[in-house]
């Protein structure tokens, strides 16, 4: 025990502490990748930041986990330094040191919970978004207008990664308690029927996550569906017009579209079955890089939204749906009926914002956060006040 003690770990501290410098500096810088399951952090900015085009919100992000980096390591470095250290009195210091560094991890600690322990009786509602510009325009007018009529607290995770394949099963969990949905994507993804989406089916959809423990509360009035665009001169050069015309010439161009995209029941491979098309490449992208991508010639087409705020100073071409193959894509918000059941007044809330955006309200405010740099709490705020609901 003494050559141990005495001899060994004293040679191997560097080595010991060199790994565990390393591995701490690299875990922090990867767990910007937490903000893709809802878990927040420093990635949320990063990921928000992309997704609006905003470049200086994704520097932030950036350098703000660098410097949580290089700090840490600066402090471990510390550390190892005062380990080495022999002696009586480095000893004294060595454990006030640690006292009062297990003291100060204490009181941060007392201070994150505090807030939770003392906050009112109303409750706390957990709402998500997905990863996109209206769901977080979306996410803050939920928050404004519950906290706005309500004692409720609302806790806002935005941009979860990979949206309803990891939202939905969070909310059956009863991680999340509410968040905005698309008609078609909960027909598809989440209760996986087969066959086209029609606002007819809506009473069989709400059947469907009624079974989950969930309901369609609040349908804002707009509907946000799928379309391909492609980048002008590809359009002119293939005389491009329809998803047929573009059937014929797609084994020579290069589809760009959201790894989501690929993996729906009516994504990629359904709809490449419907018209018969074959790409000759094809790239998985953040939502917020796809016009990027497409105005630099990386990719020759893109999956879009029709809400995109991008999409009317985007230098391309939007083709006609001739075969009608995506579905309707209405957004309302889904809401875990127990929440329902434990605070009734929150389905008045949701129910005053029925029918309150349009496809054209909502392409604007999407231009407003992409283009022209505005918060989407801000935009969410000014929506409400000019619907006269705050």
């Amino acid at each position: 025990m003494q050559t141990l003690v005495r001899v060994q770990l004293p040679l191997a501290l560097p080595v010991i502490m060199s790994g565990i410098r390393n591995m701490v500096t690299m875990t922090i810088a990867l767990g910007g990748i937490a903000s893709f399951i809802g878990a927040g952090g420093l990635g949320v900015a990063i990921y928000r930041g992309i997704t609006t085009n905003n470049a200086a919100m994704t520097m932030a992000g950036s350098l703000l986990i660098a410097v949580l980096a290089l700090v840490v390591d600066a402090v471990l470095g510390f550390v190892e330094k005062r380990v080495q250290m022999r002696g009586a009195n480095a000893r004294r210091t060595n454990r006030r040191l640690a006292i009062g560094a297990a003291a100060a991890c204490a009181a941060v600690a007392l201070g994150a919970i505090a807030p939770g322990m003392l906050a009112g009786t109303g409750g706390t509602i957990h709402v998500a978004t997905k990863p996109m510009t209206e769901q977080y325009v979306m996410g803050e007018a939920l928050k404004t207008l519950i906290e706005h009529d309500t004692n409720l607290k609302v806790e806002l995770t935005e941009g979860v990664g990979g949206g309803t394949s990891n939202i939905e099963p969070a909310m059956e969990s009863g991680q999340f308690d509410l968040y905005p949905e698309y008609t078609g994507t909960g027909w598809a993804m989440v209760l996986k029927n087969k066959g086209t989406y029609s606002e007819d089916e809506f009473k069989k959809l709400q059947a469907g996550y009624r079974k989950l423990g969930m309901s369609w509360v609040g349908m804002y009035g707009f509907g946000n569906t799928y379309g391909i665009a492609v980048r002008r001169d590809v359009a002119k050069k293939y005389g491009l017009k329809t998803f047929s015309d573009l059937a014929r010439v797609a084994g020579q161009l290069t589809l760009g579209a959201e790894a989501d995209f690929f993996e729906r029941e009516d994504g990629y491979d359904a709809l490449s079955k419907a018209y018969g098309m074959s790409f000759g490449n094809t790239m998985q992208m953040d939502i917020g890089l796809k016009y990027d991508a497409l105005a630099q010639g990386s990719v020759d087409v893109i999956v879009i939204f029709t809400t995109d705020g991008k999409l009317s100073t985007a230098d391309a071409t939007v083709l006609t749906d001739d075969r009608g193959f995506f579905p309707s894509y209405q957004c309302g918000n889904v809401v875990r009926n127990q929440v329902l059941q434990q605070h009734p007044e929150l389905r008045d809330v949701l129910k005053k914002l029925q029918g309150t955006i349009s496809e054209q309200d909502m392409a604007r405010m999407n231009y407003e956060v992409e283009e022209k740099g505005k918060d989407p709490k801000t935009v969410a705020r000014e929506l409400l006040s000019s619907k006269g609901l705050i």
